[in-house]
This record gives C-alpha cells, structure tokens and sequence, in this order.
C-alpha cells in the first residue's frame, strides 16, 4: 500500500511552490542573522525540511525553492516518498533522512531509502540496522539521538550514557556515525531551551573520536521551528524545520 498522505484542497494552497519558496527566504534571513549574531557562516550549516505527513508537491515546491534535505518520520512512507523521487544513495537529486523513531523490524527500509538515519538510540537498532546496510552494501551515515529533556515520553540515549554508546558502535563497520541530535523541550520561550542546546554541545565536543574511525562527530543536530536561531547561537549545525516551511500539518 502507497503511504504518501494525499493533498487536502487546504495543504495544496500551503505549499505551493510560490509560497514556500516565501518561507524559505524568510528562514534563511532568520538563519543568516542567528549565524552573524553567533560568528558563524550560515554555509556552515544544514536545513532539513521536515517533509512528514505532506505530499509529494511539497518536496517539489521544496526543490525549487533551493532545498536538498528533507525528513521523514515514518519508515514506510519515507520509502514510498523515495521511489517517487529518489535519494542520493540512489542516484537521485534530494537527501532523505529518517528522523523518527524506528522499530527494528523496518530498519529494511531506511537501509535500502534513507540517505540519514537521523535517531539511533540502542545497541539492538545499532546491530539490526548495520546489518540491513551490509546487505545494501552501503555505510549508513547516523545520528545518535540523545534524550537532553529527561522527560519519559521521548526516545535516545541519557546524556551520561552517550559517549559510552559511540563506543559501542566502532564494531559496525557499515554505519558512519556523524553526530548527535536531540528534540529540547517544547516551550513558548526558545531560551528556556538555551542551557539544553549547550549540554548538547558540550556532549558533542567532548567525545574523542580519535580512537573511532566510525564516529566522525561532524554534525551537531539541534533546533526546530520554535527554537532553531537559539539552535544556531548555541553551535548547531543542522536544523529541522517543518512548519516554518510548509505550515501547518494536517494529521488527520
């Protein structure tokens, strides 16, 4: 069964093509000024246009507007999402990455589709989906999700146990760890957040990777719409932004 959602009269005037190419400038000011305001180049830093629960039309309006990146949540739709239009790994003009929670059984289909696997967080999803990538015969480019809210609800690692975790993934020799990301807590003010985003550099800049030919600790993955120029200002380099580009989500 084809999992791409179809468009609703209301999410197809959302994201036309003229209209997210608005939203795109707009964040980019936003991202440019967070970037000044912190010392930074904004080249230096990866937008990932969370793409969940919308059609194909908006990877389109994306695409034009000048995005590569975009993010799925779901393991089959972003499969099906990516036989519509390719990713890199296979040959095609966008990078998908999977940036939800994923079960071990459909670690298959982020293996053969994903470009990123954006949310590893255990040593039984490490070993399955290092195996699924051997079949592929590719090396999975990961993020390791850490949990920097302490709240139940969320998955990824406790912060105290995430450098012991990039240990344990130097045995897969088809996973290329390239960094950590985390969701901080939702709230009104994004600078309720601020001290988050900095336990998660410090994560990210204390781990040696020197020992680890696996772990690349390349990309720090923090901000979202509601608080991605605190992100900035804090050393993020990849930003995940859904609303902010396509609007609303309809996830009836």
């Amino acid at each position: 069964m084809n999992k791409i959602p179809d468009a609703t009269p209301e999410i197809v005037e959302q994201i036309r093509p003229e209209v997210v190419a608005q939203r795109v400038e707009s964040v980019r000011e936003r991202i440019a000024r967070a970037c000044d305001r912190a010392g930074r180049s904004p080249d230096a830093l990866t937008l990932v246009a969370i793409s969940k629960t919308f059609p194909m039309q908006a990877i389109a309006s994306g695409t034009a507007a000048g995005l590569v990146h975009f993010g799925e949540n779901r393991a089959r739709q972003l499969r099906d999402k990516a036989k519509a239009r390719p990713g890199a790994f296979e040959g095609g003009d966008v990078t998908w990455h999977m940036v939800g929670h994923l079960q071990r059984n459909k670690a298959k289909y982020v293996a053969r589709h994903a470009d990123w696997f954006d949310a590893l967080d255990s040593p039984r999803l490490a070993k399955e989906l290092n195996k699924r990538a051997a079949k592929n015969d590719r090396v999975m480019p990961c993020l390791v999700q850490v949990n920097i809210t302490g709240q139940d609800q969320k998955y990824g690692l406790a912060p105290e146990a995430v450098h012991d975790y990039l240990d344990h993934c130097a045995q897969y020799d088809h996973l290329a760890i390239k960094g950590l990301m985390a969701l901080a807590s939702f709230v009104d003010d994004p600078e309720e957040v601020r001290g988050e985003f900095r336990e998660m550099r410090t994560l990210f800049e204390t781990y040696d990777a020197t020992h680890n030919p696996q772990v690349t600790m390349e990309e720090l993955s923090i901000g979202m719409s509601n608080d991605f120029e605190v992100a900035i200002e804090e050393g993020s380099t990849m930003v995940r932004l859904g609303t902010s580009i396509f609007g609303p989500r309809d996830y009836d």
